[in-house]
């Protein structure tokens, strides 16, 4: 029998945005398409953390419905970051069950960035929950995760989304997910607003010389003001669905080589 292509799935920054991550994962898997690797970056570590700990799509969309402000930020004097970063980190520990990498239902990595050496790492090993949280700390946003002589910050900075991190776990074919920032900005109103626009202007810049030309992209179409905000979660879980159905549906021929049984 065939042997089926081994799959990856990288799943990018974007904040909020990153809601159409599920809807992304609600079409794959109602095309019969099950990734055998998942790396992440920000809040695709996230999305992909919950999805290789077990969590379904259905359940995901659930609770980003019922996300707010004050259940994932704690904002704090502004030495290191507005927000402290602990009750994000004890969400995810809950949901994913605070497995370490080694227990996941699927392999994944996510990626943080090193200030001290300014090099990208890639975290796959340890608690799954702390490693995400180094992967969604927006510099100036969140509060840096120190480790040891690390200083981990949000892995969009250097690979916005991480397709070549997938690859090197052993994919034969790469599905990429771009959830960030692609068009005009609005006039800045914050302090916050400011830092993250800069941040997506450089990521927006960077990805052009990051994502190979034989990565299958995934761009769903989003109008998201505020990337922090909750307000739009129905809307961006729909454009990412959308935007997969669309992309895969396209591809028949890869999508019937990937629903292959081993």
């Amino acid at each position: 029998m065939k042997e089926r292509p081994r799959i990856g799935l990288a799943l990018g920054a974007g904040a909020t945005r990153g809601f159409a991550h599920i809807g992304v994962l609600q079409a794959m898997e109602e095309l019969g398409i099950r990734p055998d690797y998942i790396s992440g970056s920000s809040i695709g570590a996230i999305v992909g953390a919950l999805y290789a700990a077990g969590v379904s799509p259905k359940v995901m969309e659930g609770i980003a419905y019922n996300l707010e402000p004050g259940l994932c930020y704690d904002i704090c004097m502004p030495r290191k970051g507005f927000i402290q970063g602990n009750k994000l980190e004890n969400m995810i520990r809950i949901l994913t069950r605070n497995k370490d990498f080694e227990e996941l239902d699927i392999p994944l990595a996510v990626t943080a960035v090193d200030l001290i050496t300014s090099e990208r790492v890639i975290l796959n090993t340890g608690n799954v929950a702390r490693a995400v949280r180094a992967s969604i700390s927006i510099p100036g946003v969140f509060k840096p995760v120190y480790d040891g002589d690390r200083v981990l910050v949000d892995g969009g900075i250097l690979e916005r989304v991480p397709v070549n991190v997938v690859r090197e776990m052993g994919s034969d074919i790469v599905i990429g997910v771009d959830v960030g920032f692609r068009g005009k900005h609005r006039p800045t109103s914050n302090i916050l607003e400011i830092i993250l626009q800069s941040f997506e202007v450089m990521e927006l810049e960077i990805i052009k010389h990051t994502v190979p030309d034989n990565a299958i992209m995934i761009y769903p179409d989003l109008n998201v003001q505020n990337p922090l905000g909750f307000d739009h979660a129905e809307e961006t879980i729909k454009a990412g669905r959308r935007a997969a159905m669309e992309v895969l549906r396209n591809r028949l021929e890869l999508t019937r080589e990937l629903q292959v049984p081993v």
